[in-house]
């Protein structure tokens, strides 16, 4: 028998539905409360580690597996990683457990998590033994040699674990859904911290840009792909097919990542329209009866959709990759293209201005507190007063000073907000760390139910100059962002 019928002959017995008692309890441990033992259950049950759990008789009212499954299934994974078999053979029995997994509720899956997490670790007298042994050879010959010991013992037996789940065809998908599975449970359980953080490792190497595969996405492309992009497009939603053809269409681009063991999802895709100038708006690039743009004389390429369609793969950055594959694919196929610069939303100002309007009015000069006042009918203005009054930003007119401040707050928001020297805003932080540089605020740029609500309907560019890209990068890091004139003009 294998390891996914025998699960799953056995998860009859330990499943909600199986044969309890009033408390809930499965009926072998009933008779072992018979022979004497004591279940803890009601407020004085406590979280047990897998360790305490495998030594246990009895299960606790919360956890999905009984001490007794929880040894087997221990046994299962164990043999997975198992010296004397072939690699073939550890992928046919990481398998089983995968399909034992596809089938399983959240709280038994959090048990195999456990499992994996802390049955797992290196061993920690090698490890404390071959760091003994590296401190006492540095700077000697054999520096070298106990530096590989030591490299060697903190390879932890999870790591083979997981390299033998990604053995079996699908096993690369089984394990970033493990994963997106996974990261909603770490706040409320550390012990699964060693997992999480093993697979993104595994998944830094094996998500490496060099492994990646560039692919235009077009019309012409499978009708699956396309469905991909309908679904996993998060930046401006795809209303209709005839929205998704106008972005595929032959005056467009969309590039996508791929890698060999998920040929047919992209890891992340941009979108781009061409122009002759920097866009301002969202709408006519959206806008599917616009006509279409002449290649051979567009001078300016915009991206403005770029969306992650793997939350398992969180923290593994190919974004910027994909950014660089793109322009050099650009420029090699339209060598009139001088100019590359993003259309991006701003999704985290309004709550930030919320949050922060009082201490915003406070840096403010005097001369347009006053203006402020005046346009809201209260003097001094205060945060609730500005707040209310900004809800009729569509019609505020250009020379408004409540239009003037609130482009200064996103102006300061975009340039100026830092947390550990990076920028608050999730799509800022991921330009500007790519090397760009903050260009440009507009006005009313998508005036959209989201456009609205994440940012007042303010929208920005990011510019992609390519003789400075290491340079922005080198003041970012420093801690200072890098804006054009007409964005530091903004500032109070």
């Amino acid at each position: 028998m294998n390891t996914s019928e025998w699960i799953g002959r056995t998860v009859a017995g330990w499943l909600p539905s199986g044969k309890r008692d009033d408390a809930g309890r499965a009926a072998s441990d009933v008779k072992a409360e018979g022979r004497g033992a004591k279940p803890v259950v009601g407020k004085e049950a406590q979280i047990r580690s897998s360790r305490e759990r495998l030594n246990a008789t009895l299960r606790h009212k919360e956890e999905a597996l009984s001490p007794r499954v929880l040894r087997r299934t221990l046994t299962e994974l164990q043999a997975i990683v198992d010296p004397s078999v072939s690699e073939v053979e550890g992928g046919k029995r990481a398998r089983g457990v995968a399909q034992w997994y596809s089938k399983a509720t959240p709280e038994q899956r959090q048990d195999c998590w456990l499992l994996m997490s802390e049955q797992f670790a290196p061993d920690a007298s090698k490890v404390k033994a071959a760091r003994e042994q590296y401190e006492a050879a540095v700077g000697s010959p054999d520096e070298g040699v106990a530096e590989i010991r030591l490299r060697k013992a903190l390879v932890s037996p999870r790591t083979r674990l997981l390299q033998r789940f990604a053995v079996f065809p699908e096993g690369m998908r089984f394990l970033v859904d493990l994963r997106q599975d996974l990261m909603p449970a770490l706040k409320s359980n550390k012990r699964l911290l060693a997992l999480e953080a093993e697979l993104e490792n595994l998944f830094t190497t094996w998500f490496d840009v060099a492994f990646l595969e560039l692919r235009r996405i077009s019309w012409d492309s499978p009708a699956s792909l396309v469905e991909k992009l309908i679904k996993y497009e998060a930046v401006h939603d795809i209303k209709s097919w005839g929205d998704v053809k106008n972005r595929l269409d032959s005056d467009r681009r969309c590039y996508g990542f791929f890698h060999p063991r998920l040929p047919d999802e992209p890891l992340i895709f941009v979108e781009v329209a061409f122009m002759n100038e920097i866009a301002t708006n969202i709408s006519p690039l959206l806008d599917e009866s616009a006509e279409a743009v002449d290649l051979s004389k567009a001078t300016t390429a915009i991206f403005y959709s770029i969306s992650n369609t793997q939350p398992g793969l969180k923290g593994v950055s190919f974004g910027d990759s994909l950014i660089k594959r793109v322009v050099e694919t650009l420029r090699s196929d339209f060598p009139k293209l001088k100019t590359f610069a993003t259309l991006s939303p701003i999704p985290g100002f309004r709550g930030w201005l919320h949050k922060n309007a009082g201490r915003m009015l406070e840096a403010t000069p005097e001369k347009m507190r006053a203006q402020l006042g005046r346009a809201v009918g209260f003097e001094p203005a205060g945060a609730e007063h500005v707040l209310s009054a900004l809800e009729l930003m569509p019609t505020l007119p250009e020379k408004s000073a409540l239009r003037q401040w609130l482009q200064g707050c996103a102006a300061h928001y975009l340039g100026k907000e830092l947390s550990q020297e990076r920028p608050i805003d999730p799509v800022a932080r991921f330009h500007l760390g790519n090397g760009a540089r903050v260009e440009q605020i507009n006005w009313a740029a998508d005036m959209s139910g989201k456009g609205i609500k994440q940012s007042y309907g303010l929208m920005v560019n990011y510019l992609y100059d390519l003789r400075k890209i290491d340079r922005h990068r080198q003041a970012l890091a420093q801690g200072r962002v890098p804006v054009s004139d007409a964005v530091s003009d903004l500032y109070f």
